[in-house]
């Protein structure tokens, strides 16, 4: 792989461009984008807590790490708040998602400072449940909150470049049945709990946030504003080919002339959009692709190379190692020894 040049333009700058060897819908293209960014959310692990809240009340939450962050108001209303953006008020119905698992503010009003999560429920382990119950005299709420941890290795520039919170209102739930019985089935304070539940509650929280990220992405799609890669066709493509066809011998050369662009302009624009290199996106690609065939499959040691791109051994073993800290014998050993 070619390293990434230095000269720089703006994404809009079309000089040196050429004309991108066919021409796809628009739509398509979008469908191609969202399809990648979901594909690689698999969740690792989940906590999940009903809330049984009456004003007043408040609760700050942390940032979470490698983790998206779910609330669906089951009952009543609340306001969300962080830093430097505008509160959000939701009612029943509701459900607010944050890819990134931002720092925020729950509560009944939104300038209430409120106690530390960690202080209701100090034991937050993943594949675990909570309760919070606080009494007052005012209107009460009840909530399904989860942290939803996921394999940081999948969380690319793209997914990373979210924005802090993603809305569905009410009626956007409910136009998505699958999405509103699942989320309504978590949110039952009778749950049942047996043998294998866990896995069941860990595969159904991963529904729900690929079912919610679905129309929310989509709803970026028509406001390239909030999501800018999505206005830009050149670079979109360029990540949807990577995420489908790493295998292949890609240079930033022949990526930008397969989107029609300048090595200047798509370099420069790529990374403003995805938010890293060209070179590091394909990278991350393979690395995780080789991953996944070294956990989740009997393929041979000596295939996995070629699977993801690389025509030298020794130097997919050095870049393995460089990415993930291990030689690929110990990453796949580390794997069974865990399972």
């Amino acid at each position: 792989m070619e390293t990434v040049g230095t000269d720089r333009h703006h994404p809009s700058d079309q000089r040196g461009t050429r004309e991108p060897r066919d021409r796809r819908d628009p739509h398509d293209e979008h469908d191609d984008l969202l399809s990648e960014l979901l594909k690689p959310l698999r969740l690792t692990g989940v906590f999940d807590s009903r809330w049984h809240v009456r004003a007043p009340w408040a609760i700050e939450g942390d940032a979470e790490r490698s983790c998206a962050v779910l609330h669906y108001v089951v009952e009543g209303a609340c306001w969300i708040t962080t830093d430097d953006e505008p509160p959000l008020e939701l009612h029943a119905g509701d459900l607010v998602v944050f890819p990134t698992g931002t720092a925020h503010r729950l509560s009944d009003r939104p300038e209430r400072q409120g106690v530390p999560l960690k202080a209701v429920l100090p034991e937050r382990e993943p594949g675990t449940s909570g309760e919070i119950v606080i009494e007052g005299s005012g209107p009460e709420s009840r909530l399904l909150c989860a942290g939803l941890h996921y394999d940081a290795s999948a969380a690319t520039g793209l997914y990373t470049s979210l924005p802090w919170a993603l809305v569905l209102d009410g009626p956007q739930v409910d136009r998505e049945p699958l999405l509103r019985d699942t989320l309504r089935l978590l949110a039952a304070p009778d749950r049942p709990v047996r043998p294998g539940d866990r896995l069941i509650t860990l595969r159904a929280f991963e529904m729900a946030l690929v079912l919610a990220l679905r129309p929310l992405l989509r709803e970026l799609a028509g406001n390239p504003a909030s999501l800018p890669l999505l206005g830009h066709p050149g670079i979109s493509r360029a990540v949807v080919m990577i995420a489908t066809r790493f295998a292949e011998p890609w240079t930033i050369d022949s990526l930008a002339r397969e989107v029609g662009m300048s090595r200047s302009a798509f370099t420069a624009a790529f990374r403003d959009l995805v938010g890293e290199s060209p070179a590091r996106y394909l990278a991350a690609r393979r690395m995780q692709e080789a991953g996944r065939l070294l956990t989740e499959t009997s393929l041979p040691q000596s295939a996995v190379p070629a699977r993801v791109g690389y025509q030298s051994a020794v130097g997919f073993h050095l870049a393995f190692r460089k990415w993930f800290g291990v030689t690929p014998g110990e990453y796949r050993a580390g794997a069974v020894r865990a399972a």
